[in-house]
């Protein structure tokens, strides 16, 4: 008798999970956090042409590697959107442990939704539907000269003014885009 009881149970659980998510404020999570290589982050990092004083947002900035090696490499300012609350509080640390709170903070919320005036370089890591979702706001809030880096995913309707394969066993792809976006 205890088994179609716990069955109950289970069910009721399952029944109930999409009204749940549906009620979370970060319901859009639509990305798994799967970190940058360094040599990939370095490497995007170059092909971002960083000047000092930029600002810099990573979003989906997971640990904060990105934002990290922005302010340490090129002097930028840095700013990080995340939706995972575990994520934002282990980028903190790592920025506090590096010094680095005065120039850099993450933000826990969702990227569709995050303010991205004063940006002039952002760094993806998303999803190609998540890319798509996102590049009206990019277009909306981002001055000409403006530039988007994309890690393996590029953005669907903009054609990138350059990319570059990584040469390593595990290749990676990085789209480089620049405001105003060529359009396809």
């Amino acid at each position: 008798m205890r088994w179609p009881f716990a069955i109950a149970v289970v069910l009721a659980a399952l029944a109930a999970a999409p009204v749940n998510a549906q009620n979370s404020p970060y319901a859009n999570k639509l990305a798994p956090y799967v970190a940058s290589p360094t040599r990939v982050v370095d490497r995007m990092l170059v092909l971002a042409n960083i000047k000092p004083g930029e600002t810099v947002f990573d979003l989906g900035s997971g640990d904060g590697r990105v934002l990290i090696a922005a302010v340490e490499k090129y002097k930028a300012k840095a700013v990080g959107v995340e939706i995972s609350p575990r994520l934002v509080a282990k980028a903190t640390a790592n920025i506090q442990k590096e010094g680095l709170s005065d120039q850099a903070r993450v933000i826990q919320g969702d990227v569709l939704t995050a303010d991205l005036t004063g940006a002039d370089v952002v760094f993806l890591y998303l999803v190609t539907p998540l890319n798509e979702r996102l590049r009206p706001r990019l277009e909306r809030f981002l001055k000409a000269g403006a530039r988007v880096i994309s890690h393996d995913y590029a953005i669907p309707g903009w054609k990138a003014s350059h990319t570059e394969k990584t040469d390593s066993r595990h290749e990676h792809l990085i789209y480089v885009y620049e405001m105003p976006p060529v359009k396809n």
